[in-house]
């Protein structure tokens, strides 16, 4: 395929790769063109992919980078040996090298196992310390580059706005639209000053509907002026910070196409992946957007509900995308890519534009420099020196100190002693693995640390028990002097609540004994349990199960150290009864 010289001068002049975010030199300028003008059909298909890595098989890698030609390969969090082995293997058969993101939202765990857990983004919210979102950027683009990330699926710029929503909780910087883009603006900064792209997420914005994007199309249905002052203000002040990339959510905002598609039928709004009007008229036009844009995963049901596949697939770019993220199935997926840009739904000047963002991203980044110099992979003794070490282990501790949030106090309760409330009942509620986290014992964890302040702790097993024959009440009151609650119950996708589920029979576990026994209620990961447990006098939100904020809470509990967060949520969602 090739372009008309006029057409293409048309294009440079578009796309400016001068200007922020690349910000590239002639000599970049040049590699970029000279780069695509050498690729096949197939090479240039290939760099519109960004695929996925589990594992670092090294005949799966080899195979991935030599026929699928991506122009990136996403990392799950594995160990720290696998993904430097992994990203050694992807870039030492890639011609052009690659991008390699990971979901760096909470620290070095993001992408792999042995890095710092610095804190979720609505634990850094609740420091109300803008200072902390800028340390959690440094942590995430020092330990990502460590092992040779260059891309970071962050920050979130969602708004919390509905309490109810799955998916965006803890993972946002809370519900204040002031505060989410002063801290998307600071993440941006200490990300991108590590070597790794920020990529703002997830455009047109999470957290006004209830829904999972993973599920089902989502929405946003704020006014045009309401989305201006709130996430596009957000949006505008990542991008003047100069974030390289921005991820689009499978998220419709109908005010917005409305505006630019004038009497558009419900039936035809479209999701932000898949609209021009969002993607391109209000994102790149609008916004002024320069830099690389990448769709979120494209296995998605937001993504696939609204069209067929075969559609699908070349749509994504023509609406605007630079990058499609993952595949159903890969071989399927690159066929109806060929076929969209065979059949002029991605048109020749769209193709061009997106290669020359994604290279330019690279250039940006001196992909292309390192590997030429030979610095392009990563050492896992060079790794290691930098991965959870002391400093990022230390801010750590610092943002679950500020963090920690007493959101409702029982007068004379607080501080506990071993002499007043020796005997402790604690009641865990645990909902397995987080949104992107691994797997922990929460509640075991806190046992251990109250034991180790001289506290008898007994943890609930319910018993089997029917209406006249349950356990009396009497025997609880003369058995314990407190009862705790520890909730751990992470938003995750392919979910449509995140509630307490009460423990049989009859709800075993709920808190009946709040008006004889005092009882506290500590949530270390969601901060919405007040809305079913809204009389509980005492409750305390940490926003992350991590090590750091089970200790903090300790500490703070035996008033050892203050309560010091600010919460960046309405932990009462909107109820009068969650305040008595």
């Amino acid at each position: 395929m090739s372009l008309q010289e006029s057409s293409l001068d048309k294009i440079k002049s578009l796309i400016n790769l001068r200007k922020k975010p690349f910000n590239l030199k002639d000599q970049d300028i040049k590699w970029v063109e000279t780069t695509i003008s050498n690729m096949t059909f197939d090479e240039k298909v290939g760099q519109l992919f960004c695929l996925i890595a589990y594992s670092d098989d090294e005949n799966l890698l080899k195979m991935m980078a030599n026929h699928a030609k991506p122009g990136g390969v996403m990392l799950r969090p594995m160990p720290a040996k696998s993904a430097v082995d992994t990203v050694r293997l992807l870039q030492e058969n890639s011609k052009i090298p690659l991008l390699i993101p990971a979901n760096l939202e909470a620290g070095g765990n993001g992408i792999v196992l042995e890095g710092t857990k610095f804190g979720s983004q609505m634990q850094v919210a609740a420091t109300n310390d803008d200072e902390m979102a800028y340390k959690l950027g440094v942590v995430c683009g020092r330990e990502g580059s460590a092992v040779g990330g260059n891309w970071a699926f962050a920050p979130i710029i969602d708004i919390d706005y509905n309490f109810r929503n799955p998916i965006t909780n803890t993972r946002t910087f809370g519900s204040d639209p002031e505060r989410v883009r002063r801290m998307g603006v600071n993440y941006v900064k200490g990300v991108q000053e590590n070597g790794v792209a920020a990529s703002i997420k997830h455009f047109p914005g999470d957290g006004v509907d209830e829904r999972d994007q993973h599920l089902v199309t989502s929405i946003n249905d704020l006014s045009c002026e309401e989305w201006d002052a709130t996430y596009g203000a957000a949006y505008k002040a990542a991008i003047d910070e100069g974030s390289l990339t921005v991820m689009i959510g499978h998220i419709m905002q109908p005010a917005y196409s409305r505006k630019f598609n004038p009497g558009v039928e419900d039936k035809d709004l479209l999701p932000a992946s898949l609209s021009y009007e969002l993607t391109t008229q209000l994102l790149k036009e609008q916004l002024g957007f320069n830099g690389l844009v990448v769709s979120d995963a494209s296995s998605m049901a937001g993504l696939t509900i609204p069209m067929p596949r075969e559609q699908v697939v070349p749509q994504v770019i023509a609406a605007g995308c630079d990058m499609f993220l993952f595949t159903r199935n890969q071989q399927e997926d690159y066929e109806f890519m060929k076929k969209g840009i065979e059949n002029g739904v991605i048109t020749e000047e769209r193709l061009y534009d997106a290669l020359t963002k994604i290279l330019g991203l690279k250039a940006a980044l001196g992909l292309q420099k390192k590997q030429e110099e030979g610095t392009l992979l990563p050492s896992l003794d060079t790794a290691m020196k930098v991965i959870g070490n002391v400093e990022h282990k230390e801010w750590a501790l610092e943002c679950a100190d500020k963090a920690v949030t007493l959101v409702k106090e029982e007068k004379g309760l607080l501080p506990l002693t071993p002499s007043k409330h020796k005997r402790v009942l604690l009641y865990s509620i645990e909902s397995g693995d987080g949104f992107f986290q691994s797997s922990y014992n929460a509640a075991g964890e806190f046992k251990k640390l109250l034991e180790n302040e001289g506290f008898e702790v007994e943890q609930f097993n319910p018993q089997a028990g029917f209406e006249g024959i349950m356990t009396p009440a009497n025997s609880f009151k003369e058995k314990y002097d407190l009862i705790v609650y520890m909730a751990n119950m992470a938003t995750k996708s392919n979910q449509t609540t995140v509630r307490i589920e009460w423990a049989q029979p009859m709800g075993a576990n709920v808190p009946i004994f709040i008006t004889s026994i005092p009882t506290i209620f500590i949530s270390v990961e969601n901060p919405y349990h007040l809305l079913d447990v809204p009389r509980v006098k005492t409750y305390i939100n940490g926003y992350s199960s991590s090590e750091p904020v089970l200790k903090s809470i300790v500490e703070k509990l035996l008033g050892n150290s203050d309560f010091k967060g600010y919460s960046p949520v309405d932990a009462f969602c909107g109820r009068w009864d969650t305040r008595l």
